[in-house]
């Protein structure tokens, strides 16, 4: 098995809030990540594929076509919006780094051909905090 990673850059902003509680927990809970005028990040993804490579081609898959994939469907959608408002597939959803790297993945794999397996959603909020998903 080979393992490809493509690396796409995004740009967002977001709030942590559970609507459920008050000002002061939320704060307590989630300090400055509470603001109410929301606070952003420069995201860094990485998505992982894993195959065999093709016979022909060598390739696990064309980089072509899964950055293509991504921009579609993640980087398009993401890219300087605010994810508590402008993202449909965030909607109703608290949106910690964590639940954006669940959500990515369910957006890509529909779109990723059988032969190849989605292997990993790396995403960096910061250059010190990133998380990993490898599907449910």
């Amino acid at each position: 098995m080979v393992y490809l990673t493509r690396q796409e850059h995004f740009n967002a902003a977001h709030r942590l809030y559970n609507p459920h509680w008050d000002e002061a927990k939320n704060e307590a809970v989630f300090g400055k990540c509470a603001n109410p005028n929301y606070h952003g990040h420069n995201y860094d993804l990485l998505v992982t594929v894993k195959a065999k490579p093709n016979y022909d081609t060598g390739f696990v898959f064309d980089v072509k076509k899964l950055s293509t994939i991504i921009r579609e469907r993640i980087t398009e959608k993401l890219d300087h919006k605010n994810l508590n408002e402008d993202v449909d597939f965030l909607m109703g959803k608290m949106c910690s780094t964590e639940n954006l790297a669940i959500e990515i993945w369910k957006q890509l794999e529909p779109h990723i051909p059988p032969e190849v397996q989605l292997h990993c959603i790396k995403l960096y909020e910061t250059p010190r905090i990133y998380v990993e998903y490898f599907g449910a």
